[in-house]
This record gives structure tokens, sequence and C-alpha cells, in this order.
């Protein structure tokens, strides 16, 4: 049996009328939808093409029917097509909607600038795929913790519901950044961005 090229890989239809979607198809769609601009996802409204092999892994290595992709160029425009439904996150063209697989954020905070002091301080992040964003009421920080082991997972939001895990070296730096502040007659601990106080934890625990 002649095994398929993984461009050639047909995902699994949602339904038998909806077109077939292949890694190749798709970069197609995105390169020839982007080239204006940044791509408005939400307003596409695509048939569902089922689910495509691909998945992002928690430090933001992307794979393609298990290899990872190495064209960082393809990564960037797969990444500017995300949309996330509820739980479940797709890559969308005008023409396509395929399902993949992210197992924490679809990115990752790689590295910060701050500027300012206390209330006027300013967070900048950029992302592993060259996005950048401000920390602020819209676009906030956020801190979970493992309920087993304690460990912290920090995020920022991108755009729309799309976060990036902030990667450890750069939370670390965010610490040294850190603050106490009352929120709601309560002290907490947390983060100055753009007028806005993000808490981490409550300054008890510290």
């Amino acid at each position: 049996m002649t095994k398929a090229k993984p461009d050639e890989k047909i995902v699994k239809s949602a339904s038998s009328d909806a077109p077939k979607a292949t890694a190749a198809s798709l970069e197609t769609a995105a390169r020839a939808a982007t080239k204006k601009g940044p791509a408005p996802v939400h307003l596409w409204n695509p048939p569902f093409c089922g689910d495509l092999d691909m998945r992002i892994a928690r430090d933001g290595t992307w794979f393609y029917l298990g290899t990872p992709i190495g064209r960082a160029g393809l990564v960037r425009l797969f990444s500017s097509i995300i949309r996330k439904d509820g739980d479940d996150y797709f890559l969308v063209t005008p023409v396509e909607k395929v399902g993949i697989q992210v197992d924490d954020a679809p990115f990752v905070a790689i590295d910060f600038n701050a500027e300012g002091k206390d209330e006027a301080q300013v967070l900048t992040f950029e992302t592993h795929v060259g996005d950048t964003v401000v920390a602020s009421a819209e676009n906030p920080i956020r801190v979970s913790f493992d309920p087993d082991t304690k460990e912290p997972s920090p995020y920022i939001l991108v755009r729309a519901n799309l976060e990036a895990l902030i990667d450890r070296k750069s939370f670390y730096r965010l610490i040294d950044l850190g603050q106490h502040h009352d929120v709601e007659g309560k002290s907490w601990f947390g983060l100055w961005s753009s007028g806005t106080f993000f808490p981490i934890m409550p300054s008890k625990d510290i």
C-alpha cells in the first residue's frame, strides 16, 4: 500500500457534502485570506470539515501527523487563523474549518518588557509566533494553580478568547515585579499593568 504524503492526508469529514481539507489546502486559503491584513476569523462561517491531525504542544511546538512543523512562517500563518469555539480549537478560513488539538494554550509568551513603575507600569508580552500584547483590562493576566502540585500556570489573553501560556523564565521575572494590593478588602500579591491590578495569590499565602 502506498503511504500518503503528509499534505495529501484528508481529514474525516463532518458531513458528506463538506469539502475535504488538508494542511496544504488550509495554507493556500489562509495565505489568500490574510494578504490584506489580520484574518477576521470571527466573521467566517465555512462548513466544518472534520478534525485534522494537528496538535499544539504545551511548549508551543506545532505537530502535523506527529511530526513537528519546521517552517516558522507556516506556523505563524496557521496561528493567525486559530479560533476557539467553546472549549474546542479550530483552524478557520473562508472556505474550511477543521478541528485541531491544543494541549494547553495556543500561544506561548516567551518574553516581556516592563516600562514604568507601580500603577503606571506597562507590561508588553511577545509570543513565540511574533504577536505582541499589552497586559490591560482588555488583555488580562491570570494564574491558575494545579490542585495537586500547586504549580502555577500563568496566562495572558492575546486576542478574542485565545491565551498565551507565559513561560517559566518570564513568570519568574514577573514575580520580581509583583506588589501587594487590597482587592475587595483583602491583600493580594499581583501585578500592575496599564492601570489594572492582576491578582496572583492572597498575600497571606506567600
